[in-house]
């Protein structure tokens, strides 16, 4: 049976205490930390890899989403939270589940089997890549060929991949890095922790917003500007 590492990171010691004496109760979780301070737990993730991480979201110091979002990396995300509010935006940044306390095992028990799929789907992801100029997804149940060169950018939705060529938009199954791993990269660039785009598709830039041939704008992460700036050759 594969063995899947986790990290437990909530201020409240009781809530750590629950969600570790779930952890325990599953044979292919090992829980290799537990942290009561978010920002103890983002320096361990950014020196160690794990592959689940359950976080609340209202912490001192910094939330769950801002330590999710200063992941270059993340594990895949369960939050786990007393309050609804946040549940769109967890969605939105590519948390796997958002579970209210307090918690039942067996709504706990099937957050894991969907981290676990998301896991794996990492570890062999679906997209395969045939010559360098080309891959194949596997998209409504059938393989396609996409050539790179009409990939305007690649957006990521949790479990998901939205694959935006000039006149059709594909959705896979597969992680952001997992395509990162397979493109050129003095073709694409992932501007932040949710788009890949082809720099070839850009056509103005204005601030932190990238402007693409077909309409599109995205927002560049302000810690990747440089480095997409001497990419697209701009000083």
């Amino acid at each position: 049976m594969d063995k899947f590492t986790c990290i437990v990171t909530d201020d409240e010691p009781l809530g750590r205490e629950i969600i570790e004496s779930f952890v325990k109760e599953i044979p292919f979780l090992t829980l290799v930390c537990s942290f009561g301070d978010p920002v103890e737990a983002l320096l361990y993730l950014q020196n160690n890899i794990v592959d689940i991480m359950f976080s609340d979201i209202q912490m001192p110091k910094i939330n769950g989403m801002e330590l999710v979002n200063a992941l270059v990396n993340p594990p895949v995300i369960i939050f786990i939270t007393a309050h609804r509010d946040f549940a769109l935006d967890s969605f939105d940044a590519g948390v796997t589940d958002y579970l209210v306390k307090p918690v039942r095992f067996d709504r706990f028990l099937k957050a894991v089997n969907r981290a676990k799929e998301s896991v794996l789907a990492v570890k062999t992801p679906k997209i395969q890549e045939a010559r360098p100029d080309r891959i194949f997804i596997k998209s409504e149940g059938r393989l396609v060929k996409i050539l790179l060169h009409e990939i305007l950018y690649i957006e990521s939705q949790g479990d998901y991949l939205k694959i935006v060529v000039y006149e059709k938009t594909y959705t896979t199954q597969a992680t952001l890095k997992s395509m990162e791993e397979i493109l050129d990269k003095q073709l694409f660039f992932r501007i932040q922790r949710s788009f890949i785009l082809n720099i070839e598709a850009v056509k103005t830039v204005t601030g932190n917003m990238i402007e693409l041939t077909n309409g599109k704008s995205i927002a560049i992460a302000v810690n990747k500007k440089e480095e997409f700036f001497t990419l697209l050759g701009i000083k």
